[in-house]
């Protein structure tokens, strides 16, 4: 049998890829998960089969927009054009899995900036964009970006929202001297981020469950059936009970409503047997995982939103 026909070609992946309903598109990067925990940015749709490595936000920022290549002059690195936009300001870092090229991911957000939701503002190739080293040291300040000029990509766009000043984004990827390829998005949103992005650190929800014995699991969702939703986040979860595999826990799902009380507790364990079946799926041993669901019988936690909330507790 011929080995091509055993594969498809990336170009022809990519396209599968670009044809996909989002919905779908969505449950596989929220089957992926991302390392940390993070969540993929409301606005930005994730490169298939990519994982975020780093994330940050930073409210009411002044920052520079660049619309045009990198140069130094006096010292100083400078784009031949530039915008100021003051706003709340996300910094997103995908690791791109070795399958694909910095080629291929940039052909895949050059087809979805196509659409009518966005407006290329600037954007450049290889050696046109400038040095790579001036991007990641002078403009990103992040040094994990650096390679060779060649091999990067940039470009400057705004996103068509129903808001009153519209987002703005930038995207650079670059395939490192290692062949690791990175999409580097900075997100700038004038008068605040409509949905400030998660960034609760898997280390310190671990610390918090070793010293209360409990801890509230954010990102955690359900469909009309009270099983896990696709946009549920399992990430920080799983890198807590992977982080010690001795470790015994109970799964406490809680749900307030107008229902009677024993309809609230079977829809509870109904959750939380779902999300207990979800991790055994993705490799956690089912003996240290027990479902338990409470209903509406304890209303009251540390958060202002109790009245769905999946409690991790130790056994």
């Amino acid at each position: 049998m011929n080995t091509k026909s055993l594969f498809l070609s990336r170009s022809t992946l990519l396209l599968a890829l670009l044809m996909l309903p989002a919905g779908i598109l969505f449950a596989q990067t929220a089957a992926n998960s991302n390392a940390a925990g993070f969540r993929d940015h409301p606005l930005i749709n994730p490169f298939p089969d990519s994982e975020i490595i780093d994330m940050s936000f930073d409210e009411d920022v002044n920052y520079r927009m660049v619309l045009g290549s990198l140069q130094r002059t006096r010292g100083e690195v400078i784009p031949e054009n530039s915008q100021r936009v003051r706003g709340d300001l996300t910094k997103i870092n995908y690791e791109i899995s070795q399958q694909f090229t910095g080629d291929d991911v940039f052909e895949f957000y050059k087809e979805m900036m196509s659409g009518e939701k966005f407006t290329e503002l600037f954007t450049c190739s290889g050696r046109g964009c400038g040095s790579s080293n001036y991007w990641a040291n002078d403009i990103f300040k992040n040094r994990i970006l650096y390679g060779p000029e060649r091999n990067q990509h940039y470009v400057a766009f705004s996103i068509s929202t129903d808001r009153e000043i519209d987002p703005m984004a930038s995207l650079y990827i670059i395939t490192r001297g290692n062949r690791r390829v990175y999409a580097y998005f900075e997100i700038i949103e004038e008068g605040g981020a409509a949905e400030p992005p998660n960034l609760i650190n898997p280390q310190e929800m671990l610390s918090d469950l070793n010293d209360q014995g409990s801890i509230i699991i954010p990102n955690i969702e359900f469909d009309g059936s009270d099983r896990v939703a696709s946009s549920s986040n399992l990430a920080m979860l799983m890198a807590i009970l992977e982080s010690d595999p001795e470790m015994k826990v109970y799964l406490v799902a809680h749900l307030q409503g107008e229902q009677g009380l024993e309809s609230l507790v079977a829809r509870s364990l109904a959750r939380a047997s779902s999300l207990r079946r979800a991790l055994i799926t993705a490799g956690i041993d089912p003996a240290r995982i027990s479902a338990q669901g409470v209903g509406p019988l304890v209303p009251a936690c540390s958060q202002n939103d109790c009245a769905e909330r999946i409690e991790l507790v130790l056994q």
